[in-house]
């Protein structure tokens, strides 16, 4: 899919996010990390933080996100974090969200994310995965479109990073029936949709607003053991059990998993071009969607990348949040 050279950097998958950040002066940058109570977005946060970023932390759990932005405010002797609502699965906070910014934003950081062991919807009756992973973002980016723009004019461009997975490569996104209504229920299927759609995002919404300054790029994380498992079935884990076993992937650690978000964040290789999808801190290569996911761990499938794939998921997911 990709016909232009692929980007690199210096970093690699042993990278941490203070090693990208080394050098990096972020004082005066005002930074958003959706799900920075746990995880991955607790260390994106806490690094940027360091680096001197105005962060605020958009979470549901108002206490452990309390918690966090103290903890990273005495780390790292930086501006002390902000601390915000965000329910990304219930559209009248992401609203509350947005309608509650003030002045220019200059990074977006989608890094929240939804594990489900079975079948749960919210009350549009939307999948709960789809609905949390890929249009809650989709709600909250889109809302804060102005914001980045205003950003993008005073530091000559702005940018979102999307966080996704190497599970996009089980499956691309079902029209048909996006909200499992008619197929039985997989939640390994849905939460690779929603990584799929996370991908999509990114490429639509730098087609769209490339002009504006603002980009967005998408990356994998790579294994890392997080809250995010919590949730898993038996099946999950056996499954990543023998992706392990098979060298499919090995664990890193939370610092090495922050490290690629935050080269989407910062690094100059990104600055102004976007639709990219990164894994171990390099654009990734793109496979053929029937590709073995054990063969290309590494690698993106077309159909996450995908342009008329890409404009169709804006759309829908614009009119799923009108109706």
């Amino acid at each position: 899919m990709a016909a232009h050279p692929l980007i690199s950097t210096p970093f690699t998958a042993s990278t941490t996010a203070d090693e990208v950040l080394r050098g990096v002066d972020l004082a005066g940058v005002r930074a958003i990390v959706t799900g920075a109570s746990s995880g991955l977005g607790i260390e994106t946060a806490r690094a940027l933080t360091a680096a001197g970023a105005e962060v605020t932390l958009a979470v549901r759990n108002m206490t452990a996100g309390a918690a966090v932005a103290e903890t990273i405010a005495r780390s790292t002797g930086g501006i002390p974090p902000r601390l915000e609502r965000l329910d990304l699965a219930d559209q009248t906070s992401v609203t509350r969200f947005v309608d509650a910014w003030r002045g220019p934003l200059y990074l977006l950081i989608n890094n929240a994310g939804l594990v489900t062991g079975g079948l749960e919807r919210t009350h549009e009756g939307w999948e709960l995965q789809f609905a949390t992973n890929h249009l809650g973002h989709f709600a909250l980016a889109t809302g804060l479109h102005d914001a980045l723009a205003l950003g993008a004019a005073d530091r000559d461009g702005a940018r979102i990073v999307s966080v996704s997975s190497t599970a996009h490569m089980r499956s691309g996104i079902d029209f048909d029936d996006l909200h499992f209504e008619r197929r039985d229920y997989d939640p390994q299927i849905a939460y690779a949709r929603s990584k799929t759609a996370n991908s999509l995002f990114a490429v639509e919404a730098t087609r769209r607003w490339a002009p504006d300054g603002i980009v967005a790029n998408t990356v994998n994380p790579g294994g890392v053991a997080t809250g995010l498992q919590r949730n898993f079935t038996p099946e999950q884990r056996k499954s990543l059990d023998a992706a392990e076993a098979a060298g499919v992937f090995s664990y890193k650690t939370v610092e090495q998993g922050a490290a690629t978000t935050v080269v989407a964040a910062v690094a100059p290789e990104f600055a102004h071009t976007g639709g990219h999808y990164l894994d171990d801190a390099q654009e990734a290569y793109t496979v053929p969607d029937d590709a073995d996911l054990a063969q290309h761990p590494h690698g993106v499938k077309e159909w996450a990348l995908d342009p008329a794939t890409a404009e169709r998921l804006w759309t829908v997911s614009t009119e799923l949040l009108r109706a």
